[in-house]
């Protein structure tokens, strides 16, 4: 018997899932954090003897640095709880968990490779064993306590590490969060939330601290278990589901706009001044968490929340590639075309501009001429085209009820996307349009950063061919959605 995806919720299937492009549009403004900080680096990963910030200014240089401190860490927590919420949004039950895996590996690895060659390429393996760039190109470098490593080669890369393993083992952490009691979901929530304070805390107590790190005020122990190891990440993905549970049930409160933007505010003011570790993801999870709910909860109520915007939405689209490209563009490029010089503020304000208009020319290029034909070509086996084939041109009156994707596809109906962290996700449209009545919702499912949210069945720039893909970043990510060095990781 073939292991499937199983339905969300116990018992009979759910409702129809809509589209969410609201949550597409936020992907890119936690990838534009990661930019931020990425580009006010003090010392170069790449070219440690000078600085990637180009402010001659030091008031504003160290003013830029202070206030956007926290967002690279920021940025990718909201790309980890992006991907759970929408992973579980979008869930299709009755996948097979082969088809499911396959498709988050394509949705993550061509990407990757291409950036990994680049970084290789251009500048890393100049200085990368083979010890050090073998983990990275596959995506375990996160799980090795050696700061050196995580951060190698194309840094942003290390947030991959943790979506690859939330797509693993998502539906073995269905299993667990299907069977908890809609009553008892806020607990659960509100448990998930503490867990991260709680390895705040273990970090911070238990771990020593000592030698420090020259950006980030934490040993490289400290730093890699609180940040880039994987299994402690895995409470913001749980939560993401945990909060698609909650919507999905209708339990989502009414929040005014006005009380989510504060919340979103407070909670980054506290991370500007909280300590380490507790700065990089407890003190923002609750208001990460509220916004990516009740911007969902807007969209599934037909509310305009100025976040669904044809040029947003795009730009959440291109956030995993956006996120990705930086270590390239950002660590390398900046000092080579520029080297370490700083400059007056009205002309580092233009070469701020120039590096986001490089990293996003380069993060539109790996959308699309990678991340889409990736997707439309390798992420279903030949079998499963064959079968899609086959009932794309079957008569209509065969055409089964409930046919969901197929049936949407042979009439030519674009289903939307939305994202998850550092990945792009396309989403049920709610409008299958199989003959007959009662036609099921085709619901993608996530894939940051990333992010990864983040990436399912179709993609809107072809309507007529299905697409199946979580960063930083990551951003990647993001949305999705952080080269060796004393890099700031985000």
């Amino acid at each position: 018997m073939t292991a499937t995806i199983p339905e969300v919720d116990t018992g009979a299937p759910g409702p129809r899932r809509k589209a969410l492009p609201s949550l597409t549009g936020m992907r890119f403004f936690a990838a534009l954090l990661v930019f931020f900080i990425h580009s006010l680096q003090p010392i170069g990963p790449v070219d440690p003897t000078g600085p990637v910030n180009p402010f001659a200014d030091r008031s504003v240089a160290q003013g830029l640095l202070k206030f956007f401190g926290p967002a690279g860490y920021l940025g990718v927590s909201f790309f980890f709880l992006l991907s759970g919420f929408v992973i579980t949004w979008s869930v299709r039950p009755g996948e097979r968990l082969t088809a499911y895996w396959r498709r988050r590996v394509v949705k993550i690895f061509p990407n990757h490779l291409v950036m990994w060659a680049a970084a290789m390429l251009l500048f890393a393996s100049a200085y990368t064993p083979v010890s050090t760039w073998l983990p990275n190109l596959f995506l375990v470098n996160s799980w090795i306590n050696e700061f050196t490593v995580q951060m190698s080669v194309n840094a942003p890369s290390w947030s991959l590490c943790s979506e690859l393993l939330f797509y693993l083992s998502f539906p073995f952490l269905l299993l667990a969060v299907r069977r908890v009691r809609t009553e008892h979901l806020w607990w659960w929530a509100g448990g998930a939330a503490a867990a991260t304070a709680g390895v705040a805390l273990v970090t911070r107590t238990l771990l020593p601290d000592t030698p420090r790190l020259p950006v980030i005020p934490l040993s490289p122990t400290q730093n890699w278990f609180n940040y880039t190891f994987p299994p402690m990440r895995m409470f913001e993905f749980v939560l993401g589901m945990l909060l698609a549970r909650l919507v999905i049930a209708g339990r989502w409160p009414r929040i005014p706009a006005g009380w989510v933007v504060a919340l979103l505010a407070a909670g980054y003011a506290a991370a500007m001044y909280a300590p380490a570790p507790f700065n990089f993801v407890s003190v923002t999870v609750v208001p990460f968490g509220v916004a990516i709910a009740s911007v969902a909860r807007a969209d599934v109520h037909g509310v305009r929340t100025r976040l669904d915007g044809r040029v947003l939405v795009w730009l959440g689209n291109v956030s995993f590639g956006f996120y990705l490209c930086q270590g390239v563009v950002i660590f390398w490029g900046r000092q080579k075309l520029l080297g370490n010089g700083q400059f007056t503020t009205p002309v580092a304000i233009l070469v701020m501009i120039g590096m986001f208009a490089a990293t996003l020319l380069g993060g539109w290029l790996l959308y699309a001429c990678v991340e889409m034909p990736a997707m439309r070509h390798l992420s279903r086996s030949r079998a499963e085209r064959a079968e899609r084939a086959a009932a794309r041109s079957a008569p209509a009156d065969t055409v089964t009820t409930g046919a969901g994707t197929a049936d949407a596809v042979a009439a030519g109906t674009v289903i939307p996307v939305t994202a998850d962290a550092g990945t792009v996700i396309p989403m049920a449209a709610g409008t299958g349009t199989g003959t007959g009545t009662g036609t099921r919702t085709v619901a993608a499912d996530a894939g940051a950063p990333a992010g990864l949210v983040a990436e399912a069945q179709a993609a809107p720039i072809t309507p007529i061919t299905p697409i199946t893909p979580i960063t930083p970043i990551t951003p990647a990510e993001p949305s999705a959605a952080a080269g060796s060095g004393p890099v700031r990781a985000s």
